[in-house]
């Protein structure tokens, strides 16, 4: 069993935050795409669509070359802000939120377009802005679609790998996460260490989605 808890530890935190910035941006998203009717709309979908198929490796690599100080977003980023995210953990968090985007947006979303019509129409007829709408009307009404979408969040953040690789590399303490440790102790053939952060990751993605289908499951009314 390793000592080094340092790149489970780096798991959770990338989660947490990801998690975190995606509730920030991912529900305002959410909501303009469930009730917009502009034409951009479904190019906007497409986008946030895209990392459900699109293969990690070329999101990661675009993103590497988008952040590089040898090209002009990056020497742009390094040189005015003073900030680098190639190589680094706040690099790892960029690309977690734009590849984990669709798993806080699309449940959000579907619950947003299965509530009645008439909340928002009322809402909106007493004078409400948008912003009161959607959190005070809107969301304590779609719990476990929002729940759904912060547990498929964290646990998809949990399992990346190939974004991660190619933005962050394995700096141990630094961009070396769980996923990484993994593929490098299987590389040096030390099973049981790779097993050991495997099955954390296992048990813990299996509890957070378990949290989810029991707390769906107790909101559900059994008729008399």
């Amino acid at each position: 069993m390793p000592a080094d808890w340092q790149p489970l530890l780096l798991t959770f935190e990338l989660a947490a935050l990801t998690t975190a910035i995606l509730l920030v941006l991912g529900i305002p998203l959410a909501y303009w795409v469930a009730f917009t009717p502009r034409r951009i709309k479904p190019v906007v979908e497409t986008l946030v669509s895209m990392p459900l198929v699109l293969p990690p490796s070329v999101l990661g690599f675009y993103l590497l070359l988008a952040f590089s100080p040898q090209h002009a977003f990056g020497h742009w980023l390094e040189q005015v802000l003073q900030v680098r995210l190639v190589f680094s953990f706040p690099g790892l968090v960029v690309g977690s939120v734009l590849f984990s985007l669709p798993f806080m947006v699309h449940p959000v979303q579907a619950g947003l377009q299965a509530l009645p019509v008439s909340l928002l129409e009322a809402s909106r007829t007493l004078g409400q802005p948008d912003r009161v709408t959607l959190f005070r009307v809107l969301l304590p009404n779609i719990r476990p679609a929002l729940l759904s979408g912060v547990v498929l969040s964290f646990a998809h953040t949990i399992g990346e790998f190939g974004v991660i690789l190619m933005i962050g590399g394995n700096i141990p303490g630094v961009t070396k996460v769980a996923s990484i440790a993994i593929y490098d102790e299987v590389e040096s053939l030390n099973y049981a260490a790779a097993n050991f952060y495997a099955l954390v990751l296992f048990a813990v993605s299996f509890a957070v989605l378990l949290t989810v289908y029991v707390a769906n499951r107790t909101r559900v009314k059994v008729p008399a």
